[in-house]
């Protein structure tokens, strides 16, 4: 619990109370002016107290999400071959047998897209 008490965490958690209480104000500054004929007012009478609420789930799925990002709980990711890439590495190598141009053309190919994704 302590990690919720760093300076990121408080600054968080002074935003989230700051627009709950004022979400709440402003729904009762609504009330107030449907109450003295605005009928318009009566929508957002109950429109900024669901803004309220969704501040609130938002910030208790950030704690979630904080309490479940230890990494001593994690396991490592595993990426598996999808079962077509098998299939199309056979048909390349068919092709590159078949076809030398195919070939030095798909190796062409392939180091263009591996430049252009180490610029990213």
């Amino acid at each position: 619990m302590r990690r919720f008490l760093t300076p990121g965490w408080l600054g968080l958690h002074a935003i989230a109370i700051t627009l709950c209480v004022a979400f709440l104000g402003f729904g009762w500054w609504q009330y107030d002016r449907a109450q003295a004929g605005n009928d318009r007012s009566w929508a957002y009478t109950f429109e900024w107290p669901i803004f309220a609420l969704f501040v609130v789930v938002m910030w208790i799925k950030m704690m979630r999400d904080e309490l479940s990002d230890d990494p001593s709980t994690k396991a490592p990711a595993r990426i598996e071959e999808p079962a077509e890439a098998a299939v199309k590495r056979s048909i390349i190598a068919q092709q590159e047998e078949e076809d030398p141009q195919l070939a030095a053309y798909n190796r062409y190919l392939a180091r263009l897209n591996s430049e252009t994704h180490r610029r990213d």
